[in-house]
């Protein structure tokens, strides 16, 4: 059997500023971590608030896990001289959910497409080495409705294959959400699916 891929990585905070001079222009960068692409609009909204007189503010975000989006942005730099190298950072660190902000402060001395796909390069790949990179699971969620006289098979299936717990309702009867790794999801399925009187739904 094939081995299932279920887990990634991606940043929980965000990254400190960190600078790439070249030839008096100055490269800030930063990482967020990010959901949706309201969030990456309003980091990146702030960002030029706070350096309003910076003459680019160049991005590549990517979102999502087995689904992947993504968007790279020159901001006003020649085309593919920016955004298109912070993104290539973003693939080889390997991660998701991020976004990565380099705002530029011209210092009167023209780089060139290749000075700048360099600079903006070595500033996303600064950040990047700036963040506590973690690696998370993909979990998958199930409910399980059952009654209360099978609570003591259901615990010890729970216990013994260290399922965790999101929610409990008991009330006329039990229902629980629980939370499985990818990879062992379909075996924990098939456990409660063949329990007598346990209903398990995928969330």
């Amino acid at each position: 059997m094939e081995d299932i891929k279920d887990t990634y990585k991606t940043i929980v905070e965000p990254s400190i500023e960190t600078i790439f001079k070249d030839r008096n222009s100055k490269f800030l960068g930063y990482a967020f971590p990010v959901s949706t692409e309201e969030e990456i609009k309003q980091h990146i909204d702030e960002l030029k608030k706070t350096h309003y007189s910076a003459r680019h503010h160049c991005y590549a975000w990517q979102l999502g896990i087995e689904d992947i989006r993504f968007r790279a942005n020159d901001d006003g730099e020649p085309s593919n001289s920016a955004g298109q190298p912070i993104y290539g950072q973003i693939q080889a660190f390997d991660v998701t959910n991020i976004l990565i902000v380099s705002v530029r402060y011209f210092g009167g001395v023209k780089l060139g497409v290749g000075g700048l796909i360099n600079a903006y390069k070595n500033s996303a790949k600064l950040t990047l080495e700036a963040c506590n990179i973690i690696e998370k699971t993909i979990d998958i969620q199930y409910k399980l409705l059952f009654e209360y006289d099978l609570m003591n098979k259901v615990m010890r299936i729970i216990k013994e294959k260290n399922i965790e717990i999101i929610s409990q309702k008991l009330e006329i009867s039990c229902e629980y959400i629980i939370s499985v790794r990818k990879k062992d999801a379909l075996a924990v399925f098939n456990i409660f699916d063949t329990l007598y009187k346990v209903d398990i739904i995928e969330l």
